[in-house]
């Protein structure tokens, strides 16, 4: 065969070959396109300790279609909006230190920070590396950590460019330029406060997926860096590692998450006043049903006699006698005191705490401005509704341990563990 025979012959197949790897290419190609629009949803990556990358594509062994790309996508969004469980712990009688607290996360690698509750504020808060004044244990005896921005892969600080520190800063008197690190200062209700400079990071949670069930979830928060809270808040008796604000302010948690949509702009708490601890979600709660009234700012009914405080739309919040009376050194105290804060009428503000919500069920509804509460055993639990499926998940009661050992302590109490337990068996012997 000559070689113009040969490679007429050749063509052909040649030919074919190369609209076949065409079609490989172009097949690939799509593929390709489709990995990478689906790439942070559909992989989980493990590095090793050489820092090399493992990729396991999710759905490995099954059919690459679009459809399966979107039903993926669709499930990963209705798991946006679903309600939050918040462990708690603490309580709230005046004859010791009353304070509720919740532990959240913070931070890529996530830690551990264990943080006051509080509705009445509209930041979150805690201390920082470069805090001189704070302890290491506080509130009886929780080891406390302070926050490293530096430590965490998605902490940065915030700058006064920022929209964030722009709204913040609207109503302040002090200047905020560009590039400058963006201040707060938070002052509460008894005196006490904390100051220091805002940053942002991941903040993890426990999203409800089922009856009495949590999965891992985080989303992204600006909060503040304490560089130095006040005596009152630094006191090792009463010591957390912050606050967390759930006020109506667009720099609240709540706030800040619902507006990117990870959660509903509601929550609701019940107090255990006996065993301490109790409920805390974020979400719409179904059951039970509770009356609600509008959120007046700027204004509380004055017209309440001394143990029942009515509102609008017939709800009343009566306060029984063991909510408000306590013991001290024989003695039975009545629970109220001057609030010493002034409205911008210059009327009194009456402040209602943990004494007189303990034992109830109250429900905050921001995107309504509406409150709502009923007489509830705070040791049981609720029901949260996914606004988005329409499925409906039991929220339980927690009561966060009063005293966590540290890594040291727990390794020197096992160690003491076994030494009694082969001292019995050796004696035995």
């Amino acid at each position: 065969m000559s070689n113009r025979a040969a490679i007429a012959a050749a063509a052909p197949a040649a030919e074919a070959e190369r609209v076949e790897k065409m079609g490989r290419n172009n097949t690939s190609s799509i593929f390709c396109l489709l990995f990478l629009v689906n790439f942070l949803n559909l992989i989980s990556t493990k590095v090793n300790a050489g820092g090399v990358f493992q990729v396991d594509y999710k759905f490995a062994g099954t059919e690459r279609s679009l459809s399966a790309l979107r039903e993926h996508d669709s499930i990963r969004h209705l798991q946006i909006i679903a309600g939050v469980d918040l462990p708690i712990g603490g309580t709230g009688r005046p004859d010791a230190v009353g304070l509720y607290y919740a532990k959240i996360g913070i931070g890529t690698p996530s830690k551990d920070y264990y943080v006051q509750v509080d509705t009445g504020s509209d930041i979150m808060w805690v201390n920082c590396i470069n805090c001189q004044q704070c302890p290491t244990r506080g509130y009886r005896g929780l080891e406390l950590t302070q926050y490293n921005p530096k430590d965490s892969l998605t902490g940065q600080l915030i700058t006064c460019e920022w929209e964030f520190c722009k709204e913040i800063m609207r109503d302040s008197s002090s200047g905020c330029t560009s590039n400058e690190t963006c201040l707060y200062t938070e002052v509460y209700g008894d005196g006490s406060f904390s100051m220091g400079y805002f940053v942002e990071d991941f903040v993890q949670y426990d999203r409800v997926s089922g009856d009495l069930q949590t999965q891992s979830a985080n989303g992204s928060v600006i909060f503040g860096c304490g560089a130095g809270p006040s005596a009152d808040l630094s006191s090792s008796d009463d010591a957390l590692d912050g606050v967390l604000g759930f006020g109506k302010a667009n720099s609240s948690l709540i706030s800040q998450l619902a507006s990117a949509g990870r959660v509903k702009n509601m929550f609701a708490h019940c107090l255990d006043g006996v065993n301490g601890g109790g409920i805390f979600a974020i979400g719409h709660v179904v059951q039970p049903k509770v009356n609600m009234t509008a959120l007046v700012p700027n204004h509380v009914d004055d017209g309440f006699p001394p143990v029942t405080f009515h509102f609008g739309n017939s709800l009343n919040l009566t306060v029984y006698p063991h909510d408000y009376l306590f013991p001290f050194d024989g003695l039975m105290c009545v629970g109220w005191q001057n609030s010493g804060v002034l409205s911008g009428e210059k009327t009194n503000i009456t402040l209602l705490g943990d004494l007189v919500l303990s034992n109830k069920l109250v429900l905050y509804d921001l995107e309504n401005q509406t409150i709502g509460w009923t007489t509830y055993n705070c040791s049981s639990s609720i029901k949260l509704k996914d606004e988005i499926t329409g499925s409906v998940h039991l929220v339980g009661a927690h009561s966060i341990p009063s005293c966590a050992f540290s890594q040291s302590a727990q390794k020197a109490f096992i160690f003491l563990l076994l030494m009694t337990l082969l001292q019995a068996i050796f004696t035995g012997l």
